[in-house]
């Protein structure tokens, strides 16, 4: 049972009830992490602002989902673990791949220095050494990049922290955090 109970069906014509139709339209439904996290429309409506603005940046839907993966995983969010377990195979990752971005790690050498450098960040509290820096630069993350995932970083946690906190029912197939 949740901690703090999702917003269900809000009066018709107010910017929620604008913003869940919005959601569903994109994606199907209003998940229950959207709907807790509506408690505050404020939060909503920057949340989305946010991720709707980092859909611009440089980095790919498939490196936000490997992102997204990561950075729920080192916050132990089994909810957006399930969320984007289900949004990474929207975004062509395999199973292996989920698995591999969960655990910080890709194939892909640039992918590779995405996850490794979000992992390391959120565990040092952004204080990343020289050295871990600069092996992300010779990987191919620039300056930008590197912002860029802290951004991400900053809006996963939005939603991993709320989750932790309210406890909503997982509406996707439920993934366990432990790998």
């Amino acid at each position: 049972m949740p901690r703090i109970s999702p917003v269900i069906a809000p009066q018709p014509e107010t910017p929620v009830a604008t913003t869940f139709a919005q959601i569903k339209a994109k994606m199907g439904k209003v998940p229950n992490a959207f709907a807790t996290i509506a408690n505050s429309p404020a939060t909503l409506d920057g949340y989305l602002k946010f991720s709707t603005t980092l859909q611009s940046g440089q980095l790919t839907s498939r490196q936000r989902e490997l992102l997204a993966l990561a950075i729920s995983q080192v916050n132990e969010c089994q909810y957006c673990l399930s969320a984007h377990s289900v949004t990474g195979k929207m975004a062509g990752l395999t199973p292996v791949q989920i698995r591999e971005a969960r655990a910080g790690k890709s194939n892909d050498p640039l992918e590779n220095a995405i996850v490794t450098f979000a992992a390391q960040a959120i565990q040092q509290r952004g204080r990343v050494s020289d050295e871990e820096l600069n092996a992300a630069r010779v990987a191919g993350v620039d300056d930008g990049l590197m912002i860029e995932i802290i951004a991400t970083i900053a809006l996963m946690t939005v939603t991993n922290y709320v989750n932790r906190l309210a406890d909503p029912e997982i509406d996707f197939p439920v993934v366990q955090t432990q790998l």
